[in-house]
C-alpha cells in the first residue's frame, strides 16, 4: 500500500514539475516577446508610418483581460493608452503619418466616437492619413473616412448602410410551450421585458429606438459626409442606395479615392514617406523598418509620474451580486471602494461606466460605498458606450458626468420577471402538488406554478418602492424635482446627445476630459494615474472563472454569433429574479 501511495505522488509531483516547467518555459517566451515588442516602439526610425489595425477587441482594463495562467496583464494595451498614442504621435517628429488598416471593429460608439476625433486632430498637426480598405465594416469606415487619401482594393467592399436595431421577441414562443412570462415593471418605455408580453414593438419602445437611432445615425453621418466633402444628404442617398458595396460605384460617389491592390498602396503610402528603394531591396521590407504599431508604440510611451494618484474605477458588463471578475460583482467593487476611500495617496477618483445595469440590490450596495468615498474624495464619472438603468444608477455620487454624444444613458426604471412553466410541466405529464405552513409560502416557487395574487401584488410595490428610491438618487445627484425625473424617467432610453439637453449628463467628454476634471477639482498638477479594480490573475481566479468562460465560448463558437444571442437572451430569463434596473436593448454599430 505504501508503494502504492508513493507511486502515486511520485506521478503527481511529476506533472506539477512539468506543468511548472511549462509555464516557465511559455512565460519566458511571452517576456521575451513583450521587451522585443516594447524595443520596437522605442526605436522608431525618422520617417516613420503609424499603422492601426484594430485586429483584436478594444479592453479598457484588466477587469476585460481574459483568464491565463502563464501571461499577465501588466504591459498590456487598453482603449486610454491607444488614445494617448495617437495623440503622441502628432508631436513626435519621427512619425510622418498614420495608416490605417481597419477591416473590421471591435469596440462601442463611444469608442469610436473617440477614436475619430483622435485622428482629426491629428490631422491638424499637419501630417497625413492613409486608409486601405479591403472588406471594412461600417464600424471601420466611420474611421478610415478620416483620411486625406482612402483606396479601395478592387473586389472589396464597404458595409455603409446605416444603423438597425433587431429586437427577438419570445411571446408566442411561452404560449406555444406553455411558459408563463410573469412581469413587474415601472415605466412605459421599460421595455427590457418586452419580448416575453408582445410579438412587436410597442409604440413607445419604437419612439424611444428612433430617436436614439436617429441620434447616433446623424452624429456620425455628419462627421463622415464632412470628411468625404459631400453633404449630408448626399451621404444618405448613398448609404440608402448601398453605393459603398460596388468599389466603383463608391469611387463614382466620392466614398472612396482610389481602386488600388494593396501593394500599389504600399507603394504610394513608401512615396509619401520619401522611402528611396534600392534594387537589392524590396519595398515591402524598406516599409516595415519604417512602420510601428499603434500597440508597440503605445506600449513605448510609458506611464504618468507624480506621488499623488487619480484612480480610475472601471466598471463595465451588467451589475450582479458576487465576488468574480466577469461585469460588476459587489462584493469585489465594494472592496475596491473601500480601498480608494482609505488610500491616502489617492486625491479623487474617475468612475468609468459602461454597463446596461442588472440587479438592484447589487446597484444599491456598490452606490452606498461610492457615498461614503465622495464625502472625502472627488468623484467625476466618464460614461462609455452605455450607462443606462443600474449604470446610470451608480453615476449619482458624483461632481459631474462626462458622456459621449453616441452614449446609450438613462432608462430611469425597474423591472422584474418570474417565468412559470406549469403549463409546459403539464403538458409532457409532470404535475406537482404542496404543502405549506402559510397562505404564500410557496408564492416565489414560480417555476411550477404562476406566482399568487398577493405575490404578485408585493412584487409590484416592491418595483414601486424601487422606482421611488431610484427617482430619489437622481433628484439629488441631479438637483431636479421628482415630476423633473419622473418626465424623462419611466424606464426611456436616451442618447447623449438628448442626455447632455434634459440634464441627465453635465458635459460631453472623453476619459482623458474627466481625468482633468478630477485633477482641477482636486487641485493636482502632477498626478499618476492607477486603475481600479485590478483582476488578479492567480491559480485561486483562474480555476473559479475558467470553467465559465470557456463554457460560453464553447457555445458561442458553437452556436455563432447570431444564435448565440438568442441563447443569452433566454439565459437571461433567469436573472430577472428579484428587482432589476436593466435597459432593454443592445446596440452594435457595424
Amino acid at each position: 500500500m505504501k508503494k502504492f501511495f508513493g507511486n502515486v505522488m511520485a506521478v503527481v509531483v511529476g506533472n506539477l514539475l512539468t506543468f511548472g516547467l511549462i509555464a516557465l518555459v511559455i512565460g519566458g517566451l511571452l517576456i521575451f516577446s513583450l521587451a522585443g515588442s516594447l524595443f520596437q516602439g522605442s526605436g522608431v526610425k525618422d520617417g516613420s508610418v503609424l499603422e492601426i489595425t484594430f485586429d483584436t477587441p478594444i479592453r479598457e482594463s484588466s477587469m476585460d483581460d481574459e483568464f491565463s495562467l502563464f501571461s499577465s496583464s501588466e504591459g498590456s494595451v487598453y482603449f486610454r493608452d491607444l488614445i494617448r498614442s495617437i495623440e503622441a504621435a502628432a508631436e513626435d517628429d519621427k512619425i510622418k503619418g498614420i495608416s490605417l488598416r481597419i477591416q473590421s471593429f471591435s469596440g462601442g460608439s463611444s469608442q469610436l466616437t473617440d477614436i475619430r476625433n483622435a485622428l482629426a486632430d491629428f490631422k491638424k498637426s499637419g501630417k497625413f492619413i492613409y486608409a486601405y480598405s479591403h472588406n471594412s465594416s461600417q464600424g471601420s469606415y466611420v474611421l478610415n473616412s478620416v483620411a486625406d487619401s482612402l483606396y479601395q482594393n478592387p473586389m472589396g467592399m464597404i458595409l455603409l448602410q446605416g444603423l438597425s436595431a433587431e429586437i427577438m421577441f419570445y411571446k408566442n414562443f411561452g404560449d406555444k410551450y406553455g411558459i408563463d412570462f410573469q412581469v413587474i415593471r415601472h415605466g412605459a418605455y421599460k421595455s427590457a421585458v418586452e419580448p416575453y408580453l408582445r410579438d412587436d414593438l410597442s409604440p413607445e419602445n419604437r419612439e424611444q429606438m428612433s430617436l436614439l437611432l436617429g441620434d447616433v445615425w446623424q452624429n456620425i453621418s455628419t462627421d463622415m459626409a464632412q470628411s468625404r466633402n459631400i453633404t449630408v444628404e448626399q451621404f444618405n442617398e448613398y448609404a440608402d442606395s448601398l453605393y459603398a458595396f460596388n468599389p466603383s460605384s463608391a469611387l463614382k460617389y466620392k466614398l472612396v479615392d482610389r481602386i488600388v491592390a494593396e501593394p500599389e498602396y504600399d507603394q504610394a503610402l513608401a512615396s509619401r514617406l520619401d522611402l528611396k528603394v534600392k534594387e537589392d531591396e524590396v519595398l515591402e521590407d524598406v516599409l516595415d523598418k519604417h512602420t510601428v504599431k499603434l500597440e508597440d508604440y503605445a506600449l513605448a510611451l510609458g506611464s504618468e509620474s507624480g506621488k499623488d494618484k487619480i484612480a480610475v474605477l472601471y466598471a463595465s458588463g451588467p451589475i450582479t451580486s458576487g465576488d468574480g471578475y466577469i461585469g460588476i460583482q459587489s462584493e469585489v467593487y465594494k472592496k475596491a471602494i473601500r480601498d480608494l476611500t482609505n488610500d491616502d495617496k489617492v486625491k479623487a477618483v474617475v468612475l468609468r461606466i459602461n454597463s446596461p445595469g442588472g440587479s438592484a440590490d447589487a446597484a444599491e450596495e456598490i452606490l452606498f460605498e461610492l457615498r461614503q468615498l465622495h464625502r472625502k474624495k472627488p468623484i467625476i464619472v466618464s460614461f462609455g458606450d452605455v450607462a443606462a438603468s443600474g449604470g446610470y444608477y451608480i453615476a449619482m455620487e458624483s461632481d459631474s458626468i462626462f458622456a459621449s454624444p453616441n452614449t446609450i444613458t438613462g432608462s430611469i426604471g425597474v423591472l422584474g420577471m418570474i417565468p412559470s412553466a406549469k403549463k409546459l410541466m403539464n403538458n409532457v405529464g409532470i404535475t406537482t402538488d404542496y404543502v405549506n405552513t402559510n397562505q404564500n409560502s410557496d408564492f416565489l416557487r414560480t417555476v411550477f406554478q404562476p406566482m399568487t395574487d398577493t405575490g404578485l401584488k408585493t412584487m409590484t410595490e416592491m418595483t414601486e418602492g424601487v422606482y421611488k428610491m431610484f427617482v430619489g438618487h437622481v433628484m439629488e445627484g441631479r438637483n431636479m424635482s421628482f415630476e423633473q425625473v419622473d418626465a424623462i424617467g419611466g424606464g426611456r432610453v436616451w442618447s447623449g446627445t438628448q442626455a447632455l439637453k434634459i440634464g441627465l449628463i453635465d458635459s460631453f467628454g472623453t476619459l482623458d476630459d474627466a481625468i482633468n476634471a478630477a485633477a482641477a477639482k482636486a487641485g493636482l498638477e502632477s498626478y499618476s494615474i492607477s486603475d481600479y479594480p485590478f483582476k488578479k490573475n492567480d491559480l485561486e481566479t483562474f480555476f473559479k472563472e475558467f470553467g465559465m468562460v470557456k463554457s460560453q465560448a464553447f457555445i458561442k463558437n458553437e452556436l455563432g454569433s447570431d444564435y448565440y444571442g438568442i441563447y443569452t437572451d433566454l439565459k437571461a430569463i433567469k436573472e430577472y429574479k428579484g428587482i432589476q434596473l436593466r435597459m432593454p436593448f443592445e446596440i452594435t454599430i457595424k
